[in-house]
């Protein structure tokens, strides 16, 4: 099952967006959040994403869905055939991810399920 990291410069939005997206696309797709520093602060810090990667990584591939700024280019780091960036919205984006996830879609189809939420419409 393809694995999904959350990186956001805030830990509990990051945290957030993840139980939100496991209530809704099923618990049992691996997920996790990646926000924050360390200790808590702000920011973006490539020892937990690379954590979280190791952590979601099945084999079947990674896909890692940035907020803004700095966590896009932290998630650079770490692009690469089996791992790969969703540039989505990140609520909109972690949901269809996490739904085709769930149901099994090899990570060529959960990014491009990903990338379909940019032209979700509320109205």
């Amino acid at each position: 099952m393809v694995g999904i990291v959350l990186i956001s410069h805030s830990g509990p939005l990051a945290a957030e967006v993840a139980a939100l997206a496991a209530q809704i696309g099923g618990q049992d797709v691996p997920l996790a959040a990646a926000g924050g520093t360390e200790d808590g602060r702000l920011g973006t810090s490539p020892s937990l994403v690379e954590a979280a990667i190791k952590h979601v990584d099945r084999g079947d591939g990674v896909i890692l869905i940035p907020d803004l700024g700095s966590s896009v280019l932290t998630a650079r780091l770490f692009v690469g055939p089996d791992v790969v960036i969703a540039d989505v919205p990140f609520v909109e984006g972690t949901i269809a991810a996490v739904v085709s996830a769930g149901a099994d879609m090899s990570l060529k189809n959960v990014l491009a399920a990903a990338m379909e939420s940019r032209s979700f419409r509320k109205f």
